[in-house]
């Protein structure tokens, strides 16, 4: 539950779901009861024989165009726990190909932030890609248990 109690960015709401039944009226609260909805996975296309390799991005990154993103990220509890949640700054959302060192392959889900500008100055992304809030892109891959939801129209 880190995620619930980190710092909120400007313009980011947050829930926690514990059911799908909930998920799917939080979403539906967001995105608009008459708006057409498609949830993007990221898809393990053989089992994995290793537990963590290197991959290598194998086609050019298909851009996914939306209107409006939530992403409910799973979190380890016994039972079905979602941290979901979405922010008012510029994201690109893409599907990737990528290859793996013995030969598995994965079409990820992965997204682009933007403005990292109102992000906590403590957010992990800033100490991993050596940047300060604002002087650059935050893009990250979707593990294959989180969904992201997004709106396709206008």
């Amino acid at each position: 539950m880190d995620n619930i109690t980190d710092p909120i960015t400007k313009g980011e709401l947050r829930f926690c779901a514990t059911s799908l039944e909930s998920m799917l009226d939080y979403a539906r609260s967001l995105l608009g009861l008459n708006t057409k909805i498609k949830v993007l996975i990221t898809t393990l296309l053989r089992k994995p024989t290793v537990p963590l390799q290197n991959y290598t991005i194998s086609d050019i990154p298909e851009r996914i165009p939306f209107s409006r993103m939530i992403t409910f990220h799973t979190l380890s509890y016994p039972y079905a726990v979602f941290y979901c949640h979405t922010q008012k700054s510029e994201t690109r959302l893409f599907r990737i190909s990528l290859g793996a060192e013995n030969g598995d392959k994965v079409k990820a889900i992965a997204a682009c932030h933007m403005d990292t500008s109102q992000w906590d100055l403590d957010h992990v992304s800033f100490r991993l890609l050596k940047i300060e809030p604002g002087s650059g892109q935050a893009c990250h891959f979707f593990p294959p248990d989180n969904l992201v939801w997004v709106s396709l129209s206008a």
